[in-house]
């Protein structure tokens, strides 16, 4: 897989995706991430990427001419099955969407910054477009570093354990059951019988129980 990422401050995404999964995948060759840094599109002599709105409202506004440029160089040099703009009114990222986006070869993510961006980006060149909560940052590189996780993690041979990621929350729309590990009495605390019975098939059922339980009370808007 790669992944395109186009940033008004690519150095906010150096940090989290060159450790642990993501830069074990990289190491692999299972995913290459590319950085862009919309500045290289600008306009003049101090790159400019942004001008004043029309309309007269606050803020200032990404101009399309630098990210059409950024985009269009891509995709003469490849076919990718996403062009996704990280904005607070997009779809919600969950893990079904994390599943299918995992499955593609090439991707782009373009993170917005200040107001936003041209709406023409938007609705020219954008065919998906994804949040990842109901709030605003200050740009979407945050958003594009959580979307890349939560994507390359999926990736078989990403992690060592590929099981693992196929028995997280949301996989079967339940939150997971309770875990635990040694010692099997910390300050007074025990680790449940069941799961020191070595009988698979009770545990399977506690745990397949659990996760009901945990998800009716904890998220029941995910039982409907």
């Amino acid at each position: 897989m790669r992944i395109d990422i186009l940033s008004a401050v690519p150095d906010l995404l150096e940090s989290p995706l060159n450790h642990s999964i993501i830069k074990r995948a990289k190491e692999k060759g299972i995913v290459e991430i590319n950085i862009i840094n919309l500045h290289d599109y600008g306009r003049g002599n101090y790159k400019q990427i942004d001008d004043y709105g029309f309309g007269g409202d606050a803020g200032m506004v990404m101009m399309p001419g630098p990210i059409y440029n950024a985009i269009t160089e891509l995709t003469s040099q490849r076919d990718y099955q996403y062009v996704i703009y990280l904005t607070p009114d997009g779809e919600i990222l969950d893990q079904p969407m994390a599943n299918t986006l995992s499955c593609a070869d090439n991707i782009i993510l373009l993170c917005g910054h200040y107001k936003g961006i041209d709406h023409r980006i938007r609705e020219h060149l954008i065919n998906k477009e994804i949040s990842i909560g109901s709030y605003v940052l200050s740009g979407g590189e945050l958003a594009a570093c959580v979307v890349t996780d939560t994507i390359i993690r999926l990736i078989p041979g990403a992690m060592t354990d590929s099981q693992s990621a196929l028995s997280d929350c949301f996989q079967d729309k339940l939150l997971a059951p309770p875990i635990y590990t040694r010692p099997r009495e910390f300050n007074g605390w025990k680790v449940p019988d069941i799961l020191l019975s070595g009988d698979s098939k009770q545990i399977k059922k506690w745990q397949e129980e659990q996760a009901y339980k945990r998800t009716q009370d904890l998220r029941p808007d995910l039982l409907k």
